[in-house]
């Protein structure tokens, strides 16, 4: 599992899915944009990286999350990321992304004509890009699993173990 990180993350949008997918004995990999360790938006740090964006390759991972806060909006803008993102959508791998996040998927051109949700605060972006955007806690289109905000981490959560499970049945 791919955990992308940026300073200013949304601590518990980064911490809750790392700690119950660990507890579900799925590897997680945290990379950053670079190898400095992060801050939360919420002052939890520092948090260290296991490696950059730069380094890893969608092919070594089942599944990807992208953790809110102010980290979104940086993320974006990095073209490592959203190289990863379009290669884990082409590989129609799990995207899981939470309240702000949705900007990072809009930038790497894979929202529009998808179902998802977000942060009320970014619905006009998400619409804007072509997104069906919905006002639930969780909602699944295909491989995108996307959230609105830390109140909505456990419907998250188990949308994207369901979709690993999933994963894991068809590689059987």
């Amino acid at each position: 599992m791919l955990v992308l990180a940026a300073d200013l993350f949304e601590d518990m949008e980064l911490l809750y899915p790392v700690h119950r997918l660990r507890e579900e004995e799925v590897g997680v990999t945290i990379a950053g944009l670079s190898p400095d360790s992060l801050t939360g938006k919420k002052g939890y740090g520092p948090l260290d990286v296991d490696t950059t964006v730069d380094q890893v390759d969608a092919a070594s991972f089942d599944a990807l999350v992208i953790p809110g806060g102010f980290a979104p909006d940086k993320l974006r803008r990095s073209k490592d990321v959203l190289a990863l993102v379009e290669a884990f959508n082409a590989d129609s791998k799990p995207i899981a992304f939470i309240c702000h996040a949705g900007w990072v998927p809009i930038s790497a051109g894979i929202i529009k004509g998808r179902r998802a949700t977000s942060v009320d605060a970014i619905r006009d972006d998400m619409v804007n890009a072509g997104a069906d955007w919905v006002d639930e806690a969780c909602v699944v289109d295909g491989n995108l699993i996307s959230a609105r905000t830390p109140a909505d981490l456990g419907p998250w959560m188990k949308a994207l173990l369901a979709a690993l499970d999933a994963e894991g049945d068809a590689a059987t």
